[in-house]
């Protein structure tokens, strides 16, 4: 790839970097469907080996050493991150039954404090649910502590939470802490009346947990060997873990286990599921001993939730009915109404009562209930959406018309941040890419009240004197290959100038139907304050055009993904903002798959990828299904195992096995050697790969974090440090180290 002379001016000298880890070649031999493929990089598997964490030292020693001359720079964006950061901080409280729960962040530690203060019942429903005014850094009467995360952190090498729960008395805590960064939790419940921790210690269990209404039970999950969770269990409080009971097991290795409780309580509701169909199980807590009721069976191949709750009919009497939003004859989903009776039924006979309409233009992502209110999620135009409407008439001729909260901006999001059953309102958040993260109520509509009202509880604050006026984002579109139009977000700093001289950063993820949503990020304001511009690429494969475009980047049509991020990267290239050689590349985990992917379609088009936790040997891992998560991947990629036409569409395009003879750009894989999502083997050898086979002079590097999980380390600095570590390698690799006159904090 031709460099400019500031390019060039950003690297250090070759003679002073050191030779990059040659791993030896021990060739394995995979063979699918007649095709053999010989690895001579698998042996860097065994995480266990002393050569092998030996290696992954010296993969770092190397990074450290090709990116030294970036450690100003890192610093400098630690910094920016840092003094834009209010870090003596809290949330707005929010409430459950009768206490307000918020927690707090302080300057200097690394996580957060979890508390919480008693609420107050009045005769005015909107004041009772008015959160109480917390100042930050300032105790307030009352305030309790339930857990602080610098003090249960404290010499341990990762800290994560992986769920809490509180019983409906107020008085007992269940927290689930991660210590490694394997995403298997330890779970301890704390007596708040004493602050004693009850002998109860059950290890190993999976995110989420909940007591069951009357405080005597907590739910959890348990994963297999596979790291797949596949078992919900309840254990009485008080009595051997051993004893806990299995309230349900997912023996199909395809499919995902969670639970959640009913908005009302009344229910257990167990969720069982692939991406392209599901299985919902309800428990009754008034009749645990009825035992589990299927509502939809996986066999009618149905993708849907179901949410139980009671109903007042015209008669005033209040009669059991199922909200299931579902894509039977209905791609985006709709929202129907049934009668329990009509499950006793085959599922042609059954009678569904219409409450939100299946629409080609909008997608119904969920929906859900309040005591008074359906709340619905959907996304129209790129844009998630809340709309409310009354249950009263729901499902008949009088349904009042839905009431969505209007705001101002053109990209943003806004999605439900948690209500109660019994709440007058919900708790909204709000953002978009230069609008900081907002907290509103909406106060829900009334006939006094018919459009509801939106009440502004909380907007981040951005410290450093930072101006949203001093940003640009626009919406763009690109064409792929086959004539699609590729929506594109594109972010910059005012002060850029049209005249294809700039650096430019494609952004993409384009996996499981995720949208990459407008949203406010600190860091990102250091590249943008350097003149980056930003692009974020909404490729087929997430789910912002609605479920077609999705299903049209996923198994056999997965290469829109790659194709429509390089269509992406032309038309930044030909927008007049950048310079196309100063083009570079960021995606994490399926983005990193789409990354690598893409380096090795189209390498002369970047100077540089950075490639996160990246799934670049995604073939290998599918194929066997004893690895973490290979068999629930099935439904995204396909199954390779069964079907040839997938082993060989996936041998096609994954990154390692289709690395070859080219000049690549300069690359970092950065990885963790304890994520169970994405395994830091794969990285590993990738950049083994690379570097034998490229043609070019550019460094390829791994950073390995040896203490951290799928989301890297933790602790907020720590964090900060790692992201400044991803931008300076982007800012460096582009020569965009330069803050822009008047940019920068203030």
């Amino acid at each position: 790839m031709t460099q400019t002379p500031l390019q060039h001016s950003a690297t250090t000298p070759a003679a002073a970097v050191p030779l990059p880890p040659v791993a030896k070649k021990v060739p394995a031999e995979r063979t699918h469907h007649g095709d053999t493929f010989v690895d001579s990089y698998e042996w860097l598997r065994d995480k266990e080996s002393e050569e092998v964490v030996a290696h992954l030292k010296a993969e770092n020693a190397y990074q450290e050493a090709v990116t030294a001359h970036q450690g100003p720079l890192r610093e400098a964006i630690f910094q920016e991150i840092k003094g834009r950061t209010q870090e003596t901080d809290l949330s707005v409280p929010n409430r459950k039954d009768g206490w307000w729960y918020f927690s707090r962040s302080v300057e200097g530690k690394e996580y957060g404090i979890q508390c919480r203060v008693r609420a107050q019942d009045t005769a005015n429903p909107v004041a009772d649910w008015t959160p109480p005014a917390v100042e930050a850094g300032v105790e307030i009467p009352g305030e309790e502590v339930l857990l602080d995360g610098n003090v249960e952190a404290e010499g341990k090498p990762f800290f994560s939470v992986g769920g809490t729960a509180v019983t409906v008395d107020g008085n007992l805590y269940a927290y689930a802490v991660d210590n490694s960064g394997d995403e298997r939790f330890t779970l301890r419940i704390k007596d708040l009346r004493t602050g004693e921790l009850l002998p109860d210690v059950i290890e190993n269990v999976f995110y989420g947990v909940s007591f069951s209404p009357d405080g005597t039970r907590i739910f959890y999950t348990v994963v297999d060997d596979s790291w797949r969770p596949y078992q919900v269990k309840a254990h009485v409080l008080g009595t051997p873990v051993a004893d806990d009971a299995v309230i349900y097991q997912e023996d199909d290795v395809a499919m995902w286990l969670g639970f959640e409780l009913s908005s009302d309580r009344r229910h257990l509701v167990l969720g069982i599921g692939c991406s392209e169909y599901s299985e919902t199980r309800l428990l009754r807590f008034d009749d645990p001993d009825g035992g589990l009721t299927t509502v939809i069976s996986r066999d009618e191949r149905v993708l849907y939730e179901a949410e139980p709750f009671l109903l007042e009919g015209p008669d005033g009497q209040k009669a059991e009915r199922i909200l299931i939003t579902h894509n039977r004859n209905a791609a985006n989903s709709m929202v129907s109404l049934v009668d329990p009776a009509e499950l006793t039924k085959p599922l042609a006979e059954q009678q569904w009562t219409t409450v939100v309409e299946h629409s080609d233009d909008v997608r119904v992502n969920g929906a859900g209930v309040t005591s008074t209110h359906l709340v619905v999620s959907v996304r129209k135009d790129t844009i998630e959406r809340v709309q409310v409407m009354s249950l009263a008439g729901l499902g008949t001729p009088a349904q009042e018309p839905p009431v969505e909260p209007a705001f101002d901006e053109e990209l943003y999001t806004s999605g439900v941040g948690g209500s109660d059953y019994e709440a007058p309102v919900i708790r909204l958040g709000y953002t978009s890419y230069f609008t900081p993260s907002r907290v509103y109520d909406f106060v829900l509509p009334t006939p006094e009240r018919p459009a509801g009202e939106l009440l502004l509880r909380k907007e981040s604050p951005v410290l450093g004197g930072y101006d949203p006026a001093d940003y640009v984002a626009t919406r763009e579109w690109a064409e792929a290959p086959d004539g699609t139009k590729v929506p594109l977000s594109v972010l910059r700093h005012k002060s850029v100038a049209q005249d294809s001289t700039a650096a430019g950063l494609v952004y993409g993820y384009g996996s499981y139907e995720l949208s990459m949503d407008p949203g406010f990020g600190v860091a990102r304001l250091s590249l943008l304050d350097r003149g980056i511009v930003f692009v974020i690429a909404h490729i087929r494969g997430g789910g912002e055009l609605g479920r077609h475009w999705y299903e049209n980047g996923k198994k056999l049509t997965k290469k829109n993904t790659f194709t429509d991020f390089i269509a992406a990267t032309d038309w930044l290239a030909a927008s007049g903002w950048v310079a196309p050689d100063r083009i570079a590349a960021i995606g994490g985990s399926a983005g990193g798959l789409l990354v690598g992917a893409v380096a090795n379609l189209a390498p002369e088009k970047y100077a540089a990828v950075l490639a996160q936790v990246p799934f670049v040997d995604a073939l290998n891992t599918i194929l066997d299904p004893e690895l973490p998560l290979s068999a629930l991947e099935w439904e995204e990629w396909g199954n390779p195992i069964t079907d040839p036409e997938v082993y060989q569409y996936m041998k096609s395009y994954t990154p390692y096995e289709n690395v070859r003879e080219a000049a690549y750009p300069k690359i970092a894989a950065v990885t963790s050697f304890n994520d169970t999502r994405v395994l830091y083997v794969e990285p590993a050898k990738w950049v083994q790969v690379l570097r034998s086979m490229t043609t070019g002079t550019e460094p390829i590097v791994m950073k390995i974090e040896m203490d951290g999980g799928h989301g890297g380390a933790s602790g907020r600095y720590v964090q900060w440090h790692e992201r400044a570590w991803d931008y300076a390698f982007i800012a460096d690799s582009l020569g965009a180290t330069e803050l822009l006159p008047g940019a920068g904090l203030k």
